[in-house]
């Protein structure tokens, strides 16, 4: 379990170092496999802004970009992603950076034409490609909202934070959840939480006159919910979500799919979402069952699955 110290300090007035905290979570029970911040070793990455983007003259992929990076003059950045476009706010390797693994960015040249720098995707300074959302995964990562050129990117993408990764037992479900480690931090640093009272706003729509579950075994499934939301939009996740998410290791996917995967890692429980409109039967009914062999599950990461009984 990989425990965000940002995340925790939401619920909790932490004054303890994360290390120092890592400490003395080990030593009281649950043991931590690591505590790591991923800005640690980076320089000189930025916000920059893609004032223009243009077809480098001797090459058949490459693009001669004017990036604004918060100085005088926009630097000339030579990019080979796909996805580079005009106006675009991106991460910026500035010359004499280090990126991931320690790597120096310099000044140069590619194909003759000047280079200041690099227009960089987030594997290249430090992300696993599994938490990459999948758009960006063979291209550049493009912030989802206007950031100010030349400002430090590892605030606005979670990298300053520090990650507790929590080597846990089978006995230790309760700390599969941010809610239960922080009552567990809570125990050791002898503090209370403040949780959030979340109200709930409901329509006079009933969930049961619309959708529901049909448990075939329910020795299995003793207890399955259900509830139904109308008039959403799916989209991307803002940035803050999609931070936490991949901190945690889990890829952002969009709105819907992302917000059943931070409610799963703050309360431990998990939750899947349906498009309703999908349900082929005319009742619209959730059969929950076991599978059968020769049937196929294609997943949210688009791998297709052989299943079994």
């Amino acid at each position: 379990m990989k425990v965000s110290y940002n995340w925790l300090k939401d619920y909790l007035d932490l004054t303890t170092a994360p290390e120092a905290l890592a400490e003395k979570i080990t030593r009281t029970g649950i043991e931590v496999a690591d505590v790591a911040q991923m800005s640690a070793g980076l320089k000189k990455i930025v916000v920059g802004h893609v004032l223009s983007c243009e077809p480098h003259p001797d090459s058949d992929h490459l693009h001669v970009c004017e990036v604004d990076v918060g100085e005088e003059e926009p630097f000339q950045i030579v990019c080979g992603a796909p996805n580079v476009a005009a106006g675009q706010y991106v991460i910026v390797a500035l010359p004499n950076s280090r990126i991931a693994d320690n790597v120096k960015i310099k000044k140069g040249k590619m194909r003759g034409v000047v280079s200041m720098g690099m227009i960089c995707g987030l594997q290249e300074i430090g992300f696993a490609d599994s938490v990459v959302p999948k758009e960006y995964v063979d291209g550049i990562f493009v912030f989802p909202e206007a950031i100010a050129p030349g400002t430090e990117v590892y605030e606005a993408l979670g990298m300053t934070d520090y990650i507790i990764d929590l080597d846990l037992t089978a006995n230790r479900a309760d700390a599969l959840g941010i809610h239960g480690v922080a009552h567990e931090v809570a125990a050791i640093e002898s503090l209370t939480p403040h949780f959030e009272d979340v109200a709930v706003s409901e329509s006079d729509v009933q969930t049961k006159d619309q959708v529901s579950a049909q448990v075939v075994d329910d020795q299995l499934a003793p207890s399955y919910h259900l509830r139904m939301l109308q008039n959403v939009t799916v989209q991307p996740s803002p940035l803050w979500l999609q931070t936490r998410l991949w901190n945690a290791g889990i890829r952002p996917i969009n709105n819907l799919v992302d917000v059943t995967n931070y409610m799963m890692l703050t309360y431990g429980q998990p939750l899947h979402a349906f498009d309703a409109d999908t349900l082929t039967s005319d009742h619209k009914q959730i059969e929950v069952r076991l599978a059968k062999t020769g049937e196929k599950l294609t997943t949210l990461d688009e791998a297709e699955h052989d299943l079994s009984l």
